[in-house]
């Protein structure tokens, strides 16, 4: 995996936890303004928005570096729309950087050859 790789996966890994909890704390700001007079809505759905806008780039930008299969990129944006979906991605995220990290190394010192 070259560096651009790496620097898109992981971009998307930062981003997809506040993303989540943009996400959840919206639900829980929508439910307020039903049950109180408390209305954060408007600030939570452009923040949320605003990262989710930043989340799908990022996605974009990771899936033409990494070259995912379709699936994989589905996987990805569908996790996005799930409400604690971002939390799955940046585990999924950290164990592929991982494993590519891993793999890397083991190219360098002549344990693989792939």
């Amino acid at each position: 995996m070259d560096l651009k790789t790496a620097s898109a996966l992981r971009r998307l890994r930062l981003v997809s936890t506040p993303e989540a909890v943009s996400f959840l704390l919206l639900l829980v700001c929508s439910v307020l303004k039903r049950t109180t007079d408390f209305n954060a809505v408007p600030v939570m759905g452009a923040i949320h928005g605003l990262l989710f806008v930043i989340y799908v780039i990022f996605w974009a930008d990771a899936w033409n570096r990494a070259k995912w299969p379709l699936g994989t990129a589905a996987l990805y944006f569908v996790l996005s729309v799930l409400p604690t979906g971002g939390f799955f991605a940046d585990r999924r995220l950290r164990r592929e950087a991982e494993s590519a990290v891993i793999a890397s190394r083991a190219r360098k010192e002549g344990i693989v050859n792939a």
